[in-house]
């Protein structure tokens, strides 16, 4: 199984999870620390940090490898704090997800409230991307270190979702500037790539997707299964294999600018 650690062990390394403390973040957290690495968890709420702590307390015993720290990623100055002081603990990272987005509330176009646009638009594009990438890869040109960058795409990324026109706009962009940023950050040795998650049920969209009082699939839930291949919402452990690869360079060291789907095969549906 030696092909296995070659390839996949991420012993020495230390990945940034921004939004760790998320469905998404945490799972990915997980299996980082399951292969090895350290792990910094960046979360606005101390009880998400709280708790997501003590939920990856429970595969190590090592809490040394394990930094949590209250930062809000839309702001640069508190970005660039937590990495110097998460790595004056954990020591240098190299591996940065960001993890942090989400949408609220889903609308007609004309009637869009321009102030809650805004806010979902810095939620997922400045805090989601622009500002953690900016700060830590600035950090790694400085130092000459070969890092990986992992952002999350979404389904809107490729194909507009109804109602959530914010969303949209932001994601995107973010596979827009996941291929932009591979591009300019390639001299420096950094790679730049996405994970794209299907539907996934979560405390974001279950109501959306699901009747709480009966349990049955939503109008909109049942036209997302219609479409999907697999005829099932994802389980967020099936994000856990493609964060690996990505994350480690033994694997993936000449992939660069892509974004994967993991979608139950959503966006290969045809009629």
């Amino acid at each position: 199984m030696n092909i296995l650690n070659d390839l996949f062990s991420l012993a020495g390394h230390t990945a940034i999870v921004a939004g760790g403390a998320g469905a998404i973040g945490s799972a990915m957290s997980e299996v980082l620390l399951k292969a090895g690495a350290g792990v910094i968890i960046w979360s606005r709420s101390d009880s998400s940090l709280d708790q997501v702590r003590s939920k990856l307390m429970q595969i190590t015993d090592n809490s040394d490898r394990i930094c949590t720290c209250r930062v809000d990623t839309a702001d640069e100055q508190a970005v660039t704090e937590a990495l110097v002081r998460c790595q004056d603990e954990l020591g240098p990272a190299d591996i940065l997800i960001n993890a942090v987005g989400g949408n609220m509330g889903k609308t007609d176009f004309i009637d869009t409230d321009l102030d809650l646009f805004s806010r979902i638009v810095e939620l997922n594009l400045m805090a989601g991307l622009m500002v953690p990438t900016k700060v830590v890869a600035a950090h790694w040109i400085k130092q000459k270190i070969k890092g990986s960058i992992i952002n999350l795409t979404s389904m809107a990324s490729y194909n507009p979702l109804s109602g959530v026109w914010a969303y949209d706009a932001a994601k995107a962009a973010v596979l827009n500037l996941t291929r932009a940023t591979a591009n300019e950050f390639a001299a420096h040795g950094i790679r730049v790539n996405a994970i794209a998650p299907g539907f996934f049920l979560g405390k974001q969209n279950r109501a959306l997707l699901m009747d709480e009082k009966t349990g049955e699939l939503t109008p909109r839930g049942q036209a997302i299964i219609a479409r999907t291949p697999w005829g099932r919402f994802g389980d967020i452990s099936e994000l856990a294999g493609v964060t690996l690869f990505l994350a480690s360079a033994n694997a993936s060291g000449f992939v660069t600018g892509v974004s994967v789907p993991v979608d139950g095969g959503y966006l290969a549906h045809n009629i």
